[in-house]
């Protein structure tokens, strides 16, 4: 189907909800959904991956408990490469299988986390290939199969006939990918909030957490105002977040900010029906980005007004960051 024809029909069915809905609903209510993914499973790199596994299985433990305890449901991406450390190998994996276990889905984020805007297509697919052994194992014991995909870094091919092999590729295997529309960088956030943590500077974990709330609300407003300018309705949204000490700690306040915004909580299967995600994904480039962007820059709209993140934040993860 061509985009005009998509963008047509989706401008349509939001028409018809719109009608739909009682005014007052509409004026007092917005009508929002997003889905929660986390990348980087078992832990991401501002977390307890370098530690011990029992710091790994806590932070799983307060990260699953906040979710259901607020019904929420989620998606994690594996790295399967970070569950080989010697001597907590199994544990690792435990800290996976409890994903599973709460009833929650595992997808593949490869195995080790490579660009393929940087390596070879073939050692591309070698890494989703090699990041499917115990996430297929794990499913099978829970009578799921492996069905999501996850870009690492967002990035999808500096060109279009790799991104055009990669996603002919993905889908053989039987991947849907699963897209990204709001980042709000927890990852740099997280970075300054454990090296917080662990010298005990109890006020800089505050100022990064509020610094990360406030950025999250700027970038969760930019997008559902531009969606709603490209579409004519905020489609379902899918949220990307990582598995770190500072989700772990405060993730119950990222879901309060979001319903505060109007937003109930969708499983990634119910946000991948909206048709937006239908759209011909034609995006290249140097840098992953959000798939609302993608789209954007597929109808030759380019913006420069981006929430950006805080300057301070961003140097002090530099700081922390070893040099590639």
């Amino acid at each position: 189907m061509k985009f005009s024809g998509v963008f047509a029909c989706a401008m349509f069915m939001w028409g018809v909800a719109a009608s739909a809905r009682p005014a007052s609903a509409a004026a007092d209510t917005p009508v929002r959904e997003v889905a929660v993914t986390v990348d980087d499973l078992p832990a991401a790199a501002a977390s307890p991956t370098r530690g011990d596994a029992k710091s790994i299985i806590d932070m799983t433990t307060k990260i699953i408990a906040t979710l259901k305890q607020q019904n929420v449901p989620a998606v994690g991406f594996v790295n399967e490469q970070k569950v080989y450390k010697w001597g907590e190998v199994d544990e690792r994996i435990r800290a996976l299988a409890m994903w599973l276990d709460a009833g929650f889905e595992l997808g593949n984020h490869t195995f080790s986390h490579p660009s393929l805007n940087k390596v070879g297509l073939q050692e591309f697919e070698d890494n989703v290939i090699q990041g499917e052994t115990v996430l297929k194992l794990l499913l099978a014991q829970h009578k799921m199969k492996l069905r999501y995909f996850r870009h690492p870094y967002l990035d999808t091919g500096r060109d279009l006939r790799t991104k055009m092999d990669a996603d002919a590729f993905l889908t053989g295997r039987g991947y849907r990918i699963a897209p990204v529309t709001m980042d709000a960088w927890d990852w740099m956030f997280a970075s300054v909030y454990s090296d917080a943590k662990t010298r005990g500077d109890a006020a800089m974990e505050q100022q990064t957490v509020s610094a990360y709330l406030s950025y999250t609300e700027t970038v969760f407003a930019f997008y559902e105002k531009f969606s709603k300018e490209l579409f004519g309705y905020e489609p379902k949204q899918i949220l990307l977040l990582h598995g770190n000490q500072m989700e772990a700690d405060h993730l119950g306040d990222v879901l309060n900010l979001l319903r505060k915004r109007g937003y109930r909580f969708v499983t990634l299967e119910n946000a991948l029906s909206d048709q937006v995600y239908s759209l011909p994904d034609t995006y290249i480039g140097e840098e992953g980005t959000g798939w609302i962007d993608h789209w954007a820059i597929a109808r030759g709209i380019t913006r420069k007004d981006f929430p950006v993140a805080p300057a301070a934040f961003f140097e002090k993860y530099q700081a922390l960051t070893p040099p590639d």
